[in-house]
């Protein structure tokens, strides 16, 4: 697809493109098409069609072709919508994938209540019932400008998210009630943060954890999302008006997953194993994702977790869940013998500088498991970790070792590297690299 439109003149795009395998639009043209003798050229449908040979990654590779058109046009600073239905997480990922290689920015997805279905909507049994709505922006060229001057800086980071928490919605509400902005999520903030970085072919600066505990240095956090400071007495406004703060949907379906949701519960109520155990067993439901090996709670907790083994003082995240929630425990020192006895062997968040060393000594691990799955030679990667795809494809991508991304990522069935947005972008990334 090519625009007859010069360059950075369109204000705004709105596209409401094929939705993968839904609807073959020239095929049900053919009879009116012959009629006229007047054929389309289908080559460049972007649909998912086996018998025109049109897989996912043909899919994509026209979608990506046209947002990069839209990209040329558009005017840097300005938004493009998308609408956007498909039922398959390979499809969305392929949608949103195609979205930032093109070079956009995504900043929100809400859902489109049109009242009145489509056809396919209204007949198919498993059909969604609502459109997504994607908006995504083209960054000012200022913030291109000093990415290439700076390089992999930190501070690269840090404008990116500065620029970034701009443009995204401050306060979102339905039905008289807050809703949690998704993208004002800190580990979605890091997602987009490496997309933007690898687009341009630059190494990341941060790590995880640095880069998260860097955020909550620099920027202001409410109920989970991150804010530009002057952004606060808009979100403090809209919150007080609210009976409830807004609460993020929380989907045990990976390794990642089910270490956020043990960083929410233990920050709320730091437990021993026994206590959380059949709490954690409970999120362990068909939503886990079928390639994924499942992880042993205690592996999950050593790695990424303190316990408190009764010798210091009462950590004061155990000391202030404790004081709170027992009466015969309230106004006691941290070394008070009952209280230490009741925290013994209790799980709690680390902080900060304590989480960096974790990091550190989990991705040490994780990078150790990757060199096992490179030297599995022959044959396909039936089960493995997220975790350990996603930090060895980071790492191979700073090295600028593409080959290995590409060779790992045909060892993973397809389905599974394809509904995965992170490991898609890298895989996709290094076989642009690589002339694939």
């Amino acid at each position: 697809m090519a625009l007859t439109c010069p360059d950075n003149i369109i204000d705004y795009v709105f596209v409401d493109p094929p939705f993968g395998f839904n609807i073959f639009y020239a095929d049900l043209n053919k009879i009116v098409e012959a009629w006229h003798q007047v054929i389309s050229d289908v080559d460049g449908e972007a649909v998912i069609d086996d018998y025109s040979g049109k897989d996912i990654r043909v899919y994509q590779r026209l979608i990506k072709g046209c947002f990069s058109e839209f990209f040329r046009v558009l005017k840097p600073g300005r938004w493009m919508t998308v609408v956007f239905s498909n039922s398959q997480a390979k499809v969305w990922n392929a949608i949103q994938v195609a979205l930032q290689e093109a070079g956009f920015v995504v900043a929100e997805v809400t859902t489109l209540d049109k009242k009145q279905g489509s056809f396919k909507q209204v007949t198919s049994t498993n059909a969604v019932k609502q459109d997504l709505v994607i908006s995504a922006y083209k960054p000012n060229g200022g913030l291109e400008q000093r990415l290439a001057e700076r390089g992999a800086a930190p501070e690269s980071a840090w404008d990116f998210v500065q620029t970034h928490l701009r443009q995204l919605s401050v306060a979102k509400s339905k039905n008289g009630m807050l809703e949690f902005v998704v993208e004002r999520d800190p580990r979605r903030i890091y997602d987009r943060m490496i997309a933007w970085f690898v687009r341009h072919d630059v190494p990341v600066p941060l790590s995880t954890e640095e880069f998260l505990d860097g955020l909550r240095s620099r920027f202001p956090e409410r109920d989970g999302m991150v804010f530009l400071p002057e952004q606060i007495p808009e979100y403090d406004r809209k919150r007080a008006q609210s009976a409830q703060p807004p609460q993020m949907e929380m989907f045990v379906a990976d390794e990642r997953s089910a270490i956020d949701w043990l960083t929410d519960f233990l920050r709320k109520r730091p437990s021993t194993y026994q206590e959380v155990h059949p709490e954690f067993t409970a999120q362990l439901g068909a939503g886990w994702k079928k390639h994924e090996t499942r992880p042993e709670l205690s592996a999950l907790l050593e790695d990424n977790f303190l316990r408190y083994d009764g010798s210091a003082d009462v950590p004061s995240q155990i000391h202030n869940y404790l004081s709170t929630n027992y009466h015969d425990l309230r106004n006691l020192e941290k070394s008070e013998p009952r209280l230490k006895a009741k925290a013994k062997d209790r799980w709690f968040v680390p902080d900060p500088n304590k989480a960096q060393d974790l990091e550190k000594k989990r991705e040490k691990a994780l990078l150790k498991e990757f060199e096992e799955y490179r030297n599995t030679f022959g044959r396909k990667l039936k089960e493995f970790r997220l975790e350990v795809l996603r930090a060895g494809f980071k790492a191979a991508w700073a090295n600028k070792d593409y080959q290995t991304i590409v060779s790992i990522a045909n060892k993973v069935p397809e389905d599974a590297l394809q509904e995965d947005e992170r490991l898609l972008f890298w895989y996709d990334s290094a076989l642009t690299r690589t002339g694939g």
